[in-house]
């Protein structure tokens, strides 16, 4: 039998890929990532009062809670198996100055959050807080505004006293957001001089200027603050990849423990990037955008919900990330911990 140009030996029909693929005992056996309820990091939002509960209009299923409910949903997350709860206030916005010094209160609306999550919870699960001005500023902006431009280095003074609040009222992981050139030394020594070498220090270290905020700042109360302005003077442009490298090398020397890349999806080849070439802890946030982009359609029956759902978060994986922050996080772990994986297509 002569050679069949379109069978060329060693390939098809001798070898056919589809027959690991047959049951799902052998897709099982031979796949190559896997999403563990380990792998997420969940972003509450908390807002001043009692027994308060409030529906983000532009993020379906995602509430603001004050801190009573929050501790009990935080109970929730704890019983899932979830590491890491992520703390975002939304504060009344009579507390909000030009300088946001209700940031570094330390009897403000996060703080009183995380000492009554650890006065309930312990250390049976982690909690995160975001270092950045934008909640508590009247301009919306992550740092001091003078003369109409954000100011670098009068921030950074800032920025370390309110990690050192955070750190004081219990806060496991101090995790700055704002994108002040050097802000990760000048919080470490910080922290190391108050006395609080343990905590950690998971950098926003490459947080690009992107279009899928809106909603966050929606919840947080920021948005009506930041109005017609934007942060392209701080956050990263969405066309560089290689000033990301630059980006994350400087929080690495400067003493963080873990780096996030922010947005999520959109930003996967900085995930795969970035650990690849640092080999450390690398996290990824799907943000608000990718939320409320997912659960809109999914909500109109467009999307299989828990399908998309799970194979997004699973795409971090696979680009390389240790773990996810994601407002899904309560849900995934839920179908996580029942073994079910959502269903293929």
């Amino acid at each position: 039998m002569g050679d069949n140009p379109t069978n060329p030996p060693g390939q098809y029909p001798s070898t056919r890929l589809r027959r690991l693929r047959r049951f799902d005992w052998s897709r099982r056996l031979v796949r190559e990532h896997r999403l563990s309820i380990d792998d997420l990091i969940w972003p509450a939002f908390v807002v001043d009062g009692d027994n308060r509960r409030e529906p983000v209009e532009s993020m379906p299923g995602v509430d603001r809670r004050s801190s009573d409910l929050l501790v009990d949903a935080v109970g929730e997350a704890k019983d899932l198996g979830i590491p890491v709860v992520a703390i975002f206030p939304a504060i009344d916005p009579a507390k909000k100055t030009p300088d946001g010094d209700e940031a570094v209160n330390a009897d403000n609306l996060v703080c009183q959050t995380v000492r009554a999550i650890k006065q309930v919870h312990g250390e049976g699960i982690g909690v995160l807080c975001d270092v950045a001005l934008d909640p508590y500023t009247t301009t919306g902006q992550d740092g001091l505004v003078r003369d109409g431009y954000v100011v670098n280095d009068d921030t950074l003074g800032v920025l370390c006293r309110q990690a050192v609040a955070q750190a004081q009222a219990g806060c496991d992981v101090i995790a700055p957001s704002d994108m002040m050139d050097g802000r990760i030394g000048a919080i470490r020594r910080a922290l190391d001089e108050a006395g609080f070498e343990r905590v950690l220090i998971m950098s926003y270290a490459a947080k690009y200027a992107s279009g899928f905020y809106g909603p966050f700042r929606d919840a947080v109360g920021s948005k009506s603050d930041l109005g017609s302005g934007d942060k392209r003077t701080y956050q990263m442009d969405p066309a560089n990849t290689d000033e990301a490298m630059r980006e994350v090398a400087l929080d690495v020397a400067e003493g963080a423990d873990m780096v996030m890349v922010k947005p999520g999806m959109p930003y996967l080849d900085i995930v795969r990037r970035v650990k690849h070439t640092f080999a450390l802890p690398t996290y990824a946030y799907q943000v608000s955008g990718e939320y409320a982009m997912l659960r809109a359609a999914a909500d109109r029956g467009w999307l299989d919900g828990e399908a998309t759902m799970l194979e997004s978060l699973l795409a971090f994986k696979r680009a390389g990330a240790d773990g996810i922050l994601t407002y899904f996080a309560i849900e995934a772990a839920k179908l996580l911990g029942s073994g079910n994986m959502g269903r293929g297509t």
